[in-house]
């Protein structure tokens, strides 16, 4: 399953952290961040409950970049 949140995160390099941060968060299988249109498109691992696994995403990225948000 794939889903594309809102967010906003202040500069191009952020959003890469947040990417990364994305990434390596379990349960999702891949992840990329558009800065320009400030949106997340998130790709699931099978079976993940979407909404548990955006609350440990939005976790990670706010570790590497503690003012980003995700609307989820």
């Amino acid at each position: 399953m794939k889903k594309t949140y809102k967010i906003e995160v202040d500069c191009a390099n952020c959003a890469n952290l947040m990417e990364e941060a994305a990434k390596n968060t379990a349960g999702v299988k891949d992840a990329v961040v558009n800065f320009m249109a400030l949106k997340m498109k998130v790709e699931f691992e099978e079976g993940q409950d979407a909404k548990a696994v955006m609350e440990q995403v939005r976790a990670n990225c706010k570790k590497v970049e503690d003012d980003c948000e995700i609307y989820i």
